[in-house]
């Protein structure tokens, strides 16, 4: 088969995904055209910024603020006028992008550059079986690596080395360093507008003088019992107190307050700027105040108000000059902007993933990071400062992404062709290895046995609204009635949450919250396991606003349909327990085959 011969350029007619528009991106989109292939889809949320523009090379200054996907496809399609390419402003986590997406692919090439979404695509390409090249550059390193799924280890076989941490009673409580409240603003973030984690709590630590407090300061701060809902309320790692029910306390009502995740009580009031900073720098500053123990060797932290910050700055950081900083009132100001800019790209439970390159993000982590640092007395710094502190930047290198783009086009190639068995991993080293190469490739590693993405077990992919369903029926119509488990226990294992447990009581507190409100989100994995039955199941949770409350869809389950049927693909059936008691459904799709 020649170079670009009829055959050549049939087979790379098939349709591609590109995940990512950004430095490797770039390089790779143009790779692909010139190479021949013919069909691309490429997805990214992101939006250009002037500092995109020394790497990234399909972008120029009159493209700012414009879509990186939607630019990007307009310049290849100046390279190459016939190719088919399909670009797609919108995050890859999104609902839409499931696993009937991913099936319409022959390959998918990752080009990202955080951790989250890189889970999230190695996971969409297992369940679909689809091939995945995933990518990354660092400075003057690099990686590819070829993931086939039951072949080659998954993206989440290799334990990632985990990013610097701080104490959480630190950053929550008593900070005292910058790089605290840079490290908080970033949690805020993702309380607000993203992906909900235990240890982003922002919220005070009121376990640090639990008997120490007035019982009518517990109730006040919806702290029922001391110590059993301190646990609660790290459990929850994204609970608040809904700020209406506070007042209605501390005027003397008797009802409890009502607790509710930091993003549902903050769409409640539109994430109203003057609302959330009202909670954040005051309301949550006084709860920090009545901890007395805390105090009696640290500067007291002040509450602010939002109509009377000062327009000066109290101090800078030695290497700044006070014009580079921000006043605490131009900080407010900032804040406000983002939060209404960030607002709008948030509908129902969509979330955002922080970067340091979107301009609103970033202005927002700034603004939050040193309104906090003003409250605690500590050296506010200039946005450049916080950028480097946040975003732990490593330059990032245009001849690297290059390199990397291209060792994904030929390991694609390969895959494309047949050739399987020459495929390798490849990374780009900063200096030369005793053999003097700069490029060393291996062959892909076998799938971890104990990897808990991608190892043997049994899998089932469901469809319910995980903004109705309850952990309840989740437990009893789909776990009992449908996977017929008996004693099961169930975790999200990104976050440690446990949402469903075999022993009598302990989940008991969340059994009626929705799914969305115990971190299941669309396209989570659970891993379920009934140890009386010695059976472990992955159950991946597929959204649909087409379900009702309760009601659930299998589209594929690798282990039992054909056994629970002697063999006959299963049609559309209620559980045991549902065929009893509820008129709802739970359907398996006809003729989807199982993974």
């Amino acid at each position: 088969m020649g170079w670009r011969s009829d055959s050549f350029l049939s087979t790379l007619k098939c349709r591609v995904l590109v995940v990512g528009a950004g430095g490797i991106g770039c390089e790779l989109l143009k790779n692909l055209v010139l190479a021949g292939f013919a069909n691309i889809d490429v997805v990214d949320l992101d939006t250009i910024d002037v500092s995109n523009l020394n790497r990234q090379f399909l972008f120029r200054r009159e493209h700012v603020g414009k879509s990186k996907a939607e630019i990007a496809a307009q310049a290849v399609r100046a390279l190459v006028p016939n190719v088919n390419i399909t670009c797609h402003h919108d995050s890859i986590l999104s609902e839409k992008y499931n696993v009937d997406f991913f099936e319409q692919f022959a390959v998918v090439l990752g080009a990202l550059d955080n951790r989250a979404a890189r889970n999230h695509v190695n996971r969409l390409c297992l369940a679909a079986r689809v091939p995945l090249i995933e990518s990354g550059s660092s400075g003057y390193i690099g990686q590819v690596s070829v993931i086939l799924r039951d072949v080659t280890e998954c993206y989440e076989c290799i334990q990632k080395a985990n990013e610097k941490t701080y104490a959480g009673c630190t950053i929550r409580n008593t900070p005292s360093a910058p790089i605290h409240c840079v490290v908080w603003a970033k949690h805020l973030f993702n309380q607000l507008f993203g992906e909900v984690d235990i240890d982003d709590e922002v919220s005070p630590d009121l376990k640090n003088d639990e008997d120490r407090r007035p019982d009518q300061e517990m109730r006040q701060y919806g702290i029922r019992d001391g110590k059993e809902d301190c646990e609660e309320k790290c459990w929850e790692g994204d609970a608040t107190t809904n700020g209406d029910v506070v007042d209605g306390i501390a005027n003397g009502s008797s009802e409890e307050p009502e607790r509710v995740c930091t993003r549902t009580w903050a769409a409640s009031h539109n994430f109203d700027p003057q609302t959330l900073f009202r909670k954040f720098f005051h309301d949550d500053i006084e709860v920090l105040l009545t901890l007395s123990d805390l105090w009696k060797s640290r500067r007291k932290p002040t509450p602010l108000e939002w109509d009377n910050l000062p327009n000066q700055n109290p101090g800078s950081s030695k290497d700044r000059t006070n014009e580079d900083l921000w006043t605490v009132l131009e900080c407010r100001e900032q804040f406000e902007k983002a939060v209404l800019d960030l607002r709008t790209r948030v509908t129902g439970d969509s979330v955002l993933v922080w970067d340091k390159d979107d301009d609103a993000s970033m202005r927002f982590v700034a603004a939050c990071g040193n309104i906090r640092a003003y409250i605690f007395d500590i050296p506010m710094k200039t946005l450049f400062d916080i950028k480097s502190m946040a975003g732990n930047i490593i330059p990032a290198i245009a001849t690297t992404n290059a390199i990397v783009a291209g060792m994904i086009v030929v390991e694609a190639m390969k895959l494309l062709f047949g050739k399987m068995e020459k495929m390798r991993n490849v990374f780009i080293r900063n200096q030369p290895n005793p053999r003097g190469k700069i490029l060393v490739d291996e062959v892909p590693g076998k799938p971890k046995p104990k990897c808990y993405v991608c190892s043997e077990q049994r899998e089932v992919i469901v469809r319910t609204n995980i903004e109705l369903t309850t952990v309840r029926a989740f437990e009893q119509k789909f776990l009992k009635g449908i996977l017929n488990m008996v004693a099961p226990d169930v975790m999200i294992p990104m976050s440690g949450n446990l949402i469903v447990s075999s022993e009598e009581g302990e989940t008991d507190r969340i059994a009626e919250c929705k799914l969305t409100e115990v971190g299941v989100s669309n396209g989570c994995l659970l891993s379920c396991d009934d140890f009386l039955q010695k059976l472990k199941v992955r159950v991946q949770v597929s959204h649909s606003n087409k379900l009702e409350a309760d009601e659930f869809e299998i589209a594929t389950d690798s282990g039992a349909t054909a056994q629970q049927n002697n063999g006959v693909p299963a049609k559309k059936r209620k559980s045991s327990t549902e065929a009893q008691e509820s008129p709802k459904r739970a359907r398996i799709g006809d003729g989807e085959e199982a993974i």
